[in-house]
């Protein structure tokens, strides 16, 4: 396929220049240079021209992937990549999404550790999601292992075209898989740049409830308590509502309306401090039941429970390896239709096809805590102080110049760099210039 492709280009090159030499045709100018060398290399299955309005050029890739990259017997995949050019004597920034990766395609797409590098930039979407999924479905090959060697492969792959610094980046569960994707294959990039990335110690790691009970300050949190309880207390006005609400947008469930109404009363916090909802948005006690409902599902929708949602990828990760959050039912025992919450994730949020599957917390304390307490890499690592993820955040381990954390005032999941007090943010971008040879 490769030698094919590079024939069909030099013969398109050459027939053109003897045709302009003849002067049939007015003289445009070659291919683009990255797409020409794009084109040498092995393993890419497709190439597409992108528009940009931040890159001189842009690519939409298909990079072939072993299932298995212990046992080719497994098959492979194509995994979706963008590549984005800067320039070739630029660092690379590559974004280990943690999950789909369509949005990067968009000409408006631009990362922020690449805009202040003035990067080139390779998109990884993260096997088994969106174009990225193997066939046949076989949950067996979705752990992080796996994932870190495709994105092993794809920057081997890349270094061919890029021999500067390369900068690992991600947000959320990409945050988290920079920081795996560095643990598995620590010489692989110069610099990794995680974003609010968690990490986890079981399938309910229990820090989560406690650091939501000191969350904000004590009128915030009963404005946030009190809501919940009008809403469960408005049970018989909620469900039709609900019915209606999941009607609408063709949601089903493993659980009945009234847990699944429980359920987002449940969430509701994490979902408020994660993504730094304004106090004064929540309504009044005395709200009518619609308005009570619409704040509700604006916050913490039913979406995120329903069984045909496309989330089976993370929730396997999740109960795997990755680990998750649990609930705190305490303050709303009188008022919740469930007994517990315990175990929600397995019962009601894992694709049926995935079967049973046991935690193992080998990851998080063998590679990962071992890795990043063992070692110093250069690394940035962004939190907000409200952000219910910060609970599970990187620990300060003792002794390191290179690991570096940063925590923004009231800041939620959304916290970047942009968004750092500008004292912090200079130093921040000081750091990664130097670290980049800018």
């Amino acid at each position: 396929m490769k030698r094919i492709r590079c024939f069909l280009l030099l013969s398109w090159i050459l027939s053109f220049s003897l045709a302009a030499q003849e002067g049939n045709i007015s003289p445009i100018p070659s291919p683009r240079e990255l797409g020409e060398r794009l084109g040498l290399l092995k393993g890419i299955e497709r190439i597409e021209a992108l528009e940009s309005e931040h890159f001189k050029e842009k690519y939409l890739v298909y990079v072939t992937q072993q299932v298995d990259p212990k046992n080719p017997a497994a098959g492979t995949f194509g995994q979706r990549v963008v590549v984005a050019h800067a320039g070739f004597d630029r660092p690379t920034v590559i974004v280990t999404e943690g999950y789909g990766g369509a949005y990067a395609q968009s000409s408006r797409y631009q990362d922020e550790v690449a805009k202040l590098l003035n990067a080139n930039l390779v998109h990884v979407e993260h096997r088994y999601f969106l174009e990225s999924v193997p066939d046949p479905l076989d949950w067996d090959y979705l752990t992080t292992e796996n994932a870190a060697y495709d994105l092993h492969h794809v920057t081997e792959t890349f270094k061919q075209v890029y021999s500067g610094k390369w900068i690992s980046t991600g947000i959320s569960k990409g945050g988290q898989t920079a920081i795996l994707y560095r643990a598995w294959f620590p010489d692989d990039v110069d610099v990794s740049v995680p974003y609010v990335a968690p990490l986890n110690r079981s399938v309910e790691d229990g820090r989560h409830e406690p650091f939501l009970r000191k969350a904000g300050n004590r009128a915030e949190r009963a404005r946030i308590l009190d809501f919940q309880k009008e809403v469960l207390k408005h049970r018989f006005a909620m469900l039709p509502l609900l019915e209606t609400f999941c009607k609408e947008k063709e949601l089903t469930f493993r659980m009945s309306p009234d847990e699944v109404l429980d359920y987002c009363v449940l969430e509701y916090p994490f979902a408020f401090w994660q993504w730094g909802t304004a106090v004064h948005t929540v309504p009044a006690p005395d709200a009518d039941d619609e308005t009570l409902f619409s704040h509700l599902v604006r916050i913490a929708g039913p979406d995120y429970f329903a069984s045909n949602q496309d989330m089976g990828a993370f929730f396997v990760q999740a109960a795997r390896e990755m680990g998750y959050y649990g609930y705190d039912t305490k303050p709303l025992r009188k008022l919740l239709s469930i007994e517990s919450s315990a175990g929600y994730l397995k019962r009601f949020m894992l694709p049926e096809s995935a079967g049973d599957i046991p935690f193992s917390a080998a990851l998080m304390y063998d590679k990962v805590y071992n890795y990043l307490k063992e070692n110093d890499p250069k690394m940035i690592l962004i939190y907000g102080e409200t952000d219910p993820w910060s609970a599970v955040r990187v620990p300060d381990f003792k002794g390191k110049k290179n690991m570096q954390i940063y925590i923004a005032p009231r800041g939620s999941h959304s916290t970047r760099i942009r968004t750092m007090p500008e004292k912090t943010r200079e130093k921040i971008i000081r750091q990664l210039n130097e670290w980049t040879g800018d």
